[in-house]
């Protein structure tokens, strides 16, 4: 981390769990800013002093739209940039939740429900129920 100090223009911070937030503010370059779009359980504590070294922004959104999420899309194609995902059957969605409570995930969690129908019961009165 101290290595890569001040060497950010923009992170999208994706986390859901508790967190440093300040630890990546450090990251950022002058006039850098920092999105959430994870949505932890707990108030981040945000430190004054990393966001006003350097006139730091710290932002949120929602998701964008299909525009914005295509333009999002081509930006990442014309520049190499990927994600590192583990993909979870839809079996194992309630060990991913327990690891994500550990902390023990490294790698953004895709969860494939191509299997879902499967493990849904139809039920005349109550339409299908998982």
């Amino acid at each position: 981390m101290k290595r890569h100090a001040g060497t950010f223009d923009f992170m999208l911070d994706t986390v859901s769990s508790d967190h440093d937030i300040n630890a990546y503010l450090w990251l950022l370059k002058r006039d850098g800013t920092v999105t959430l779009v994870g949505l932890p359980l707990k108030p981040l504590a945000v430190g004054a002093f990393p966001l006003i070294v350097g006139r730091k922004s710290l932002s949120g959104s929602n998701i964008g739209g299909i525009r914005e999420t295509q333009e999002m899309l081509d930006f990442c194609g014309e520049h190499g940039i990927t994600a590192d995902v583990e993909t979870v059957a839809i079996e194992r969605v309630n060990d991913a939740f327990a690891r994500l409570e550990r902390g023990d995930v490294r790698f953004c969690f895709v969860v494939d429900v191509a299997g879902l129908q499967d493990a849904c019961v139809s039920d005349r009165a109550y339409g299908p129920t998982c």
